[in-house]
């Protein structure tokens, strides 16, 4: 990989940076308000525990320098002795260091560290003096550094970041500073953590009646004529509505939540899933005729209903949660949140027709929650996988003594998103009390009802529920022999009483169970893919909220056995290339006709997890296979009937049935194999609706390649994804292509991973070479802070090479 011209880059960055600063300067002291700035460049790493490295005099020149965020457990080697459960990755720890110069102008202001995050939890140092941590990574926290930052000296931030205990998760989580971190400047009367709460409490066609409540702190036993004013502004950028009220006077409150007068917006353009429009509020704290606060915070104007008589209404209409329930890895980047990872994954679950994620099971990134919002995808917002500090727990401190903070930062930060419609307070609840460290003796009913509270107080809009593990009331689970039997299969005392009842799996049961407790309002939120389209069909769709399937994406950690390195009973591979079941579940998500040939290569496997069969066919979409052998295949279709041809020839029609197990799933048995075309004609009413084909491809002798980011930003946090296939002359994929390819960057870019989807790799994802793996690879570009070109060239021993140039702006 050629690097960038150096001597060039750093003139470059010497402009950008006086021509920034010049700007925050200018901005600063026209309004002396709020500075945020993106603290994620130049930091330092070490691997290991490092004895006195939170120190400001310690020697950390020989530290690697890196951009957040970063997954340093990711990097580590693949650990055939390590947890499967934890990704097949040891345990560990490990440092970071960043150094830092304070201006003049913050003197006698607020100046905080805000984290997003540290996986799996961490310790903050601010010129050696402790300053904070997290004990559950997932969540954030802030640091007041004001009274010990230095101004005659460099300052110095350093992070111990620990991966826990192995028993610390069930899944890969990932380890260090995995989110964004920033550092804010504001007055230290201002609006606090989070302290922006919108809702629209009534809403229609013409009007949609908008509350803004502000929390201020800093005047707390002060007489300050304080106004706060909220500017409301449309999709478009047109201001639409303005509120604003007096702070309290002589308030003994360290923060005071604000409520200002009702907004009105006429002609209120809805957020929903096809259109996802999102308001802007504009918060200003004004003194004596001066700005000393400014906050903005997006906003959606959208109902939402539960009811047991439709499930759920977004504005008015019915809508089905059609969804997965994923951990928070992505990919060849590991748990590092990269905003442009998280927005290809969903384009790509949007096409093929979900439009929903269960964030299981603890809060995503920020800017998960922002995308979601503008690409109008529903978020089932989960907080803990367990109760308690007995089993699986990954807090630093005991659950009994950090839930109600947890709650509080969880829901402050992500109320304001018109994504969030359900609350989810944890996973697999209702069984083992005795794990939980928490007895109530009514499995969960009274900590339920506890959490709800909590809530409520700083969320009232939002239902809550709780993800329930295969289990019956009394907690009687699948592997005990009363399980099936007729008067045991009654709902989970706990389902009974949330606002929502959340159900992993056991689907079939869904009827019998309203029999016992008929005003549940009853979500799948686990439904198992290798169930294929049952789940989804099994429901009662016009009355039952949806369903998210259980890893529909390949994930790391919970491997099924070494070498697949996670899950891998999924929808998608890791790197978001489709296997043949994903159009399965789009032929049942959408209305577009639809048919696709997926062929059988075994028969995979099926294993009890969790108490649910879980499993998977391993199927291809290629016809490039062995002359005189016979093969299944399925074609997925949500048509009426299905023709099958080879190289023209009808093998014969087969109709679509409308068993719930098997619908939209035709078996096609002993297909013999002849290389040229096989063809599926999809038909409704007796006319071609739909048709898929594969053809034979012939050797491998060039790549081709594929960008997906049109509009890549010069930000040094965009990514760049670069697709590469082997194809023969005809251009046309060649799926046992082999042979090793090389990605050379030259520009402001660098490549920060290497993919090839293949989940069994015993490869890391560094470098710039990667195997192709069913004539696949995959190249990952960030980009620096310097808009500019990059000029990339791929290449592989035998094959044409390409090269191309990509602009970054």
């Amino acid at each position: 990989m050629k690097k960038p011209n150096i001597s060039m880059m750093r003139i470059l960055l010497i402009i950008t940076a006086i021509f920034c600063s010049t700007l925050v300067f200018a901005q600063n002291s026209k309004e002396d308000v709020r500075v945020n700035q993106l603290f994620n460049f130049e930091w330092k790493f070490k691997a290991g525990d490092v004895a006195n490295a939170q120190n400001s005099s310690f020697n950390d020149s020989d530290w690697r320098k890196l951009d957040l965020p970063h997954d340093f457990q990711f990097e580590q080697p693949w650990d055939k002795t390590a947890s499967r459960g934890r990704g097949f990755k040891a345990m560990g720890v490990g440092w970071y260091r960043k150094t830092f110069k304070a201006e003049a102008n913050w003197r006698g202001k607020k100046i905080l560290l805000d984290f997003e995050g540290i996986m799996l939890h961490g310790e903050v140092w601010l010129n050696g003096k402790k300053i904070g941590g997290t004990n559950y990574g997932y969540l954030g926290f802030e640091s007041d550094i004001a009274d010990m930052i230095k101004y005659d000296a460099v300052n110095v931030v350093a992070v111990r970041s620990s991966t826990g205990e192995i028993a610390n998760s069930r899944w890969y989580t990932g380890g260090g500073l995995f989110r964004d971190v920033h550092l804010v400047v504001k007055d230290s009367i201002s609006i606090a953590r989070h302290g922006i709460f919108i809702t629209t409490p009534s809403i229609s066609n013409q009007n949609a009646e908008v509350r803004v409540q502000v929390e201020v702190e800093g005047i707390k036993n002060k007489q300050y004529e304080l106004e706060i004013i909220a500017k409301i502004f449309s999709p478009d950028g047109k201001q639409v509505a303005e509120t604003k009220a007096l702070a309290p006077k002589k308030s003994q409150l360290v923060a005071v939540e604000v409520p200002l007068p009702k907004a009105n917006i006429t002609n209120p353009q809805l957020w929903s899933c096809e259109t996802p429009n999102l308001y802007t509020a504009e918060v200003e704290l004004v003194l004596n005729g001066k700005v000393i606060d400014k906050l903005i915070k997006r906003f959606g104007i959208r109902t939402v209903e539960f009811s047991k008589e439709f499930g759920l209404k977004l504005n008015g209409k019915k809508v089905f949660l059609k969804g997965v329930a994923n951990h928070h890895d992505l990919g060849a980047v590991g748990a590092a949140a990269h905003k442009t990872s998280i927005a290809r994954m969903m384009d790509q679950l949007k096409a093929f027709g979900f439009n929903h994620i269960r964030t299981s099971h603890n809060p995503y990134s920020e800017s998960f929650f922002d995308l979601a919002d503008e690409k109008g995808i529903l978020v089932v917002d989960e907080l803990y996988d367990k109760w308690g500090s007995s089993v699986a727990w990954a807090g630093s401190a005991p659950w009994n003594d950090i839930w109600y903070n947890n709650v509080k930062e969880w829901i402050k930060r992500d109320r304001n998103h018109p994504s969030v419609i359900m609350w989810s307070f944890g996973n697999e609840l209702q069984f083992q009390e005795e794990r939980w460290n928490f007895p109530t003796s009514d499995w969960g009913v009274t900590t339920y009802r506890i959490m709800d509270v909590v809530a409520k107080r700083y969320d009232p809009t939002r239902k809550t529920t709780v993800g329930m593990y295969p289990a019956r009331a009394g907690g009687i689970i699948r592997a005990n022999p009363d399980f099936r039997i007729k008067e045991n299969i009654v709902p989970p005392e706990l389902a009974t009483v949330t606002d929502v009842a959340s159900f992993n799996y056991t689907w079939e049961d869904y009827q019998e169970y309203l029999k016992h407790a008929p005003n549940m309002i009853i979500y799948q939120s686990e439904a198992v893919t290798n169930e294929l389209a049952a789940p989804y069909f099994g429901m009662d769709r016009d009355k039952m909220v949806g369903l998210a399937y259980w890893g529909g994406i390949e994930y790391w950690g919970e491997s099924q056995g070494w070498p697949r390195k996670g899950w891998n009973y999924s929808f998608f591979n890791h790197s978001m290339e489709p296997f043949p079941q994903a159009w399965l579940t789009k032929s049942i998500f959408t209305d577009e006709p639809l048919v696709h040939i997926g062929v059988v290569d075994s028969e995979g496997e099926m294993k009890m997890w969790n108490d649910q069969i879980v499993g998977q066919k391993v199927i291809s979409s290629h016809w490039n296979r062995m002359e005189g052998e016979k093969y299944s295949l399925y074609t997925y279709t949500n048509a009426e009937e299905v023709e099958l041809l080879v190289n023209g020839k009808s093998i014969g029609v087969q109709k679509n049935s409308m068993d719930t197990k098997k619908r939209n799933t035709i078996y096609w048995q002993n297909i013999p194999y002849a290389a040229g075309k096989i063809t599926a004609i999809a038909r409704k009413g007796g006319k071609e609706v739909a048709r898929h084909e594969l053809e034979t491809a012939g050797k491998a002798v060039a790549l081709k390649m594929e960008t997906e980011n049109e509009n890549w930003k010069a930000d040094g946090m965009d990514l760049q994804y670069v697709r590469v296939y082997a194809v023969d002359s005809k251009g046309r994929i060649v799926p046992t292509a082999t042979g090793e390819v090389t990605f050379d960057v030259n520009g402001v870019a660098s490549i920060i991973a290497v993919d090839n989807g293949n989940h069994s790799s015993d490869d890391l994802f560094d470098g710039n070479k990667k195997v192709l793996h069913k004539g696949f690879a995959m190249a990952i570009l960030r980009s620096t802070q310097i808009a500019g070109t990059v000029k990339l060239k791929v290449t592989a021993t035998g094959l044409k090479g390409i090269e191309k140039t990509l602009t970054v702006k």
